[in-house]
């Protein structure tokens, strides 16, 4: 067996194995999500057990995405990549629905400004992970507040993700910057351990380009609220 086939079977177990922990990590986090919806902390003595755990399940859940989609970029050659023309509203409420009770069990308010009829061409699936991934990361910054925008900035749609909380340190910055330039920091948004998250988000705005512009992300301190904020703009 050559090395290329060694490569080419590993790729396909490593691939079943997260596609098969994505699947049991999905069925917890509803299962959690449903037990949430129906308690409440004044009716739940674990109440916010349940919601770390949840929290904790999404984030890995996340992590699973992003290994799956970037081995469908590096190990498969002609990842469906689908560029539509698509409104911002309609992803927004995706978005939002998604992240209800994890916010609601965290006592977080998502605030949203956007025009629901503007509409940009990107690929839906991808964008959705890499705002839902980095609202989930926000939880993690913020004190109770985030607030999730769309605006048309020139020839780009910026997106944002800003927290109230007290900032990204700084090795996280230069790990935003890295992320952009092919590399990791050894930071993510979570645990400053891997650079995972951010390698996916940049890969995916990479991705996006129109003529001879392409997308960015960069992480910087301020904002609407004086918190974290993830921009990622796309062309």
């Amino acid at each position: 067996m050559d090395d290329s086939s060694g490569s080419n079977e590993l790729f396909l177990f490593l691939a079943s194995s997260a596609h098969d922990m994505k699947n049991s990590v999905s069925v917890l986090s509803g299962t959690l999500e449903t037990l949430l919806a129906d308690a409440s902390p004044q009716t739940e003595s674990a109440y916010p057990q349940m919601a770390h755990m949840l929290y904790q399940t999404k984030r890995l859940n996340d992590n699973l995405i992003q290994l799956l989609a970037l081995y469908k970029q590096v190990g498969k050659p002609g990842y469906p990549f689908e560029m539509q023309s698509l409104e911002i509203g309609g992803l927004v409420e995706q978005v939002v629905a998604a992240e209800r009770v994890l916010l609601k069990s965290n006592n977080i308010t998502l605030e949203t400004d956007y025009d629901p009829k503007l509409i940009w061409h990107f690929d839906e699936d991808l964008i959705i992970g890499v705002v839902s991934h980095a609202i989930n990361n926000a939880i993690h910054y913020t004190r109770d507040r985030i607030r999730l925008s769309f605006a048309r900035d020139g020839d780009f749609l910026e997106i944002r993700v800003e927290d109230n909380g007290a900032g990204y340190p700084a090795a996280l910055l230069e790990a935003g910057v890295s992320a952009m330039h092919g590399a990791t920091a050894g930071v993510n948004f979570l645990t400053n351990s891997t650079g995972l998250g951010l390698y996916f988000s940049s890969e995916v705005a990479k991705m996006h380009r129109h003529r001879d512009q392409g997308g960015s992300l960069r992480l910087e301190n301020g904002g609407a609220y004086g918190g974290g904020c993830f921009v990622l703009r796309l062309p």
